[in-house]
């Protein structure tokens, strides 16, 4: 019996999913030989640099710190 004009279609289309599959698993292992393309130190300074634009958007961090510590310094001031 001859196949139709869908299943030949749909088994391209399924060769072709499959092909697609096994070149992304080769970039991936590829990628993984190749290791990180970023040094952890690049990466620590963007994580800092990421953490510190989220502080002062939500205005946390180092601006309330020194907030604090200028409390403490004037009732130091008052002690003595």
């Amino acid at each position: 019996m001859p196949r139709g004009r869908s299943t030949f279609t749909k088994r391209q289309k399924e060769q072709a999913r499959q092909q697609k599959q096994r070149a992304k698993a080769e970039r991936r292992s590829q990628r993984r030989l190749e290791g990180p393309d970023v040094s952890p130190q690049d990466e620590l300074q963007e994580l800092r640099e990421h953490a510190e634009a989220q502080a002062a958007m939500f205005r946390v961090g180092p601006a309330t710190a020194e907030a604090g510590s200028k409390g403490s310094t004037e009732k130091n001031e008052i002690d003595q």
